[in-house]
């Protein structure tokens, strides 16, 4: 049988290395929400619904891929939409340990929730939206690292931060 998942995340912005993730997650799922969430205690470089159209822009080439904003616990956000699978990436053995300590707090919030961890490929480990996002503003060029309309949306952010 094949179930429904969410991929939560702050997505800011979203990267090749999450675009992976979602792209294999969407041959095992039938349905997949790419959760955008709203953690206002994050400093993000774009607005929610900006990340929002981003992640739709991205991802609009894969059917059973949707985005949904939320910004209540995840948990009950999953259970809103009735679904009992989060797919979460994993970069590195750090990760592993925090995602650990999350899906642990997320099971005993709500048992009926699984967590499902889906390991990087190699060439995505180092990725990470805030090391994107700091080599970008000093000047290197991360085309290779975010999708198109993405990249395209960065260096427009950029340009008006310095007035290129």
């Amino acid at each position: 049988m094949r179930q429904k998942a969410i991929y939560p995340g702050t997505f800011d912005p979203i990267t090749n290395g999450h675009l992976d993730i979602v792209t294999r997650a969407a041959r095992i799922f039938e349905k997949i929400i790419l959760a955008i969430a709203d953690n206002p205690k994050k400093k993000t470089m774009f607005s929610l619904q900006e990340r929002e159209s981003l992640a739709q822009e991205t991802v609009k080439h894969l059917p059973n891929i949707s985005v949904i904003k939320y910004s209540n616990l995840l948990v009950n956000f999953a259970k809103e939409q009735k679904i009992q699978i989060i797919i979460r990436g994993l970069r590195t053995i750090s990760d592993l340990e925090y995602e650990r300590k999350i899906a642990a707090i997320n099971h005993l919030l709500a048992p009926d929730i699984e967590s499902v961890f889906f390991m990087t490929t190699t060439e995505h480990a180092y990725l990470s939206s805030s090391l994107i996002k700091e080599v970008a503003q000093h000047g290197a060029d991360v085309q290779k690292l975010l999708p198109m309309p993405v990249h395209q949306a960065l260096k427009l952010r950029l340009c008006m931060n310095i007035d290129c």
